[in-house]
């Protein structure tokens, strides 16, 4: 709902109040303020009667149905918000013809079938939708009342949100992969919030015509809409994306195993976006988006920080002690991990120890990691441009003991499989490629830059990582993937309130780089792990 739409809004109701005019404006009223009960009437306390729910539900059922929006607003605690959502149920969205169909109430909860009709300029089409609503007690009036969220209206809605129909804001496009394989949302399914965003970006220039369609439409002017139903189709242009429908089809399949995971691969010879996959975050991209600790798979970045500034080398010392202290603050290692006083920084990398870098943190200036994140790595400078919304990083120069824990992927370190799949294209090839996921030419948009890693770092963070993955922390997930160039990381990171550490991974083979994180999926190797390697198998 756009910013204009709101005054008129609130001009409507402020009317409608002063005149005093009739039940809706009663309730109204009541709602917003808490109401107020008859001198003397007892105020009902407690959750609503099963026969309280009934005779509520019906009555809101029967003032939409009938269009009357200021009445079945009323019969919400928020009937300020509600009013004109329901108004434009009828008058932006145009539906009509409203039947609902009520379900078995279980408590206070009642599930609900909408069958309606939208008609637009002399064009019609059916739309029927599943919802539910909870009947709750007014928290002054004690009357029972539908608990409003937008969820009620139509179960896509979020806050902010309107249903709009007319001529698409935008044409649709027809995307295509790297191969000219056309890509929809039905078959990858992680595309659809994705190929929203193209469609409001590059639709206009893509050649296509718009359509007409009932959508949901954001109070974010920069989101793009959500199309819920077209009554005319557009004529589609076509669009080029980086993407390729194999590793794609990998990566969806591989995410939907864990309950919220995400992963990106990209070819580290262009940076080029060959996949992108979410599963359990609903419209968000969290690949692309997420801003998580990224625990040790930042130790990329941290030993390349060791190395360039000539703190430590691959084969040079880098202890491995049970426990480390930083500015009061005690690190420990994985349980059961052994102690070596004796370790190189190969093997320290190679069994993830935390204690071997934190031990180098009075050697590490304040913002090393950040300098060695935004100059080598292209990180933390907010000036990516893959094409849609992205997070490119966040490596903060911070003091006390957020110094050494950032060097874990800890403390003020914020990453996403983006980032750390960019950071493994980087370590692999030494040079930065900005990642799209559309190609530059579309709109010949200014990549971001780095100057890369030295061909000496490179060659050192090419070793650890293949150590790793052949005999460290990530052997168990990348076995079976030899026959070429091999290499990863792993990373858990804790999260306040979370019993279970988030797990990371990151890896490479040949010309794919690729990382994931799932939400309290423990070790990297356990849960992460197993997606970057199929999407690294299936990307041959």
């Amino acid at each position: 709902m756009r910013k204009g739409a709101k005054t008129a809004i609130v001009g409507g109701v402020f009317a409608v109040m002063v005149g005093g005019a009739g039940y809706g404006a009663f309730n109204i009223v009541s709602a917003i303020s808490g109401g107020s009960t008859a001198e003397g009437e007892t105020v009902k306390t407690g959750p609503p009667s099963s026969d309280e729910v009934k005779e509520t539900s019906e009555k809101f059922f029967a003032a939409w149905e009938q269009g009357k929006a200021a009445r079945a607003a009323g019969y919400t605690n928020n009937a300020g918000v509600a009013q004109p959502l329901f108004a434009g149920y009828r008058t932006e969205a145009h539906l009509t013809d409203v039947k609902i169909t009520p379900g078995t109430p279980s408590g206070g909860t009642v599930p609900f079938s909408v069958a309606a009709t939208v008609s637009y300029e002399g064009k019609s089409k059916p739309l029927s939708y599943k919802s539910e609503l909870t009947v709750v007690r007014g928290d002054n009036t004690g009357r029972a009342l539908v608990d409003w969220q937008p969820t009620v209206l139509h179960p896509d809605l979020a806050e902010g949100d309107s249903l709009v129909t007319g001529e698409a804001a935008s044409p649709p496009i027809e995307a295509v992969d790297r191969n000219g394989t056309v890509l929809t949302k039905e078959k990858y399914p992680s595309l659809g919030p994705i190929l929203d965003q193209l469609r409001k970006k590059y639709g206009d220039s893509a050649g296509g015509t718009p359509g007409v369609e009932l959508a949901i439409r954001s109070a974010d002017e920069e989101a793009a809409d959500k199309t819920l139903l077209t009554l005319a189709k557009g004529k589609p242009g076509k669009l080029p994306t980086t993407l390729s429908a194999s590793a794609q089809a990998a990566a969806e399949k591989a995410v939907k195993e864990y309950s919220e995971s995400s992963v990106v691969a990209v070819k580290p010879s262009t940076g080029e976006v060959l996949a992108v996959a979410n599963h359990g975050f609903g419209e968000f991209n969290a690949a692309f988006q997420g801003e998580l600790a990224p625990g040790s798979t930042m130790k990329i970045v941290s030993a390349a920080t060791l190395i360039d500034n000539g703190i430590t080398n691959a084969t040079g010392p880098a202890p491995c002690p049970a426990d480390a202290t930083w500015q009061s603050q005690t690190f420990k290692n994985i349980e059961g991990m052994t102690p070596n006083d004796n370790a190189t920084l190969s093997e320290s990398f190679a069994r993830s120890c935390n204690t071997a870098f934190v031990k180098y943190a009075d050697e590490v200036k304040v913002d090393s990691l950040t300098k060695e994140a935004q100059e080598r790595f292209g990180l933390g400078q907010d000036n990516w441009k893959t094409g849609i919304a992205s997070f490119d990083g966040s490596v903060p120069a911070s003091g006390g003991p957020d110094t050494a824990a950032n060097m874990l992927g800890q403390g003020q370190v914020q990453m996403s499989p983006l980032n750390m799949a960019s950071v493994t294209a980087t370590a692999m090839t030494g040079t930065f490629r900005q990642p799209v996921i559309v190609p530059q030419s579309l709109d010949d948009r200014e990549l971001a830059t780095a100057k890369g890693l030295d061909a000496g770092t490179v060659a050192q963070l090419r070793q650890m990582m293949n150590r790793t993955a052949v005999s460290g922390t990530a052997a168990k997930a990348m076995a079976g993937l030899g026959g070429g160039s091999i290499g990863a990381k792993t990373g858990s990171a804790e999260v306040d309130g979370q019993e279970t550490s988030n797990s990371w991974f990151t890896g490479y083979r040949n010309d794919i780089a690729a990382a994931a994180m799932t939400q309290e999926g423990g070790r990297g190797g356990d849960a992460a792990g197993p997606i970057v390697a199929a999407v690294l198998r299936a990307s041959g």
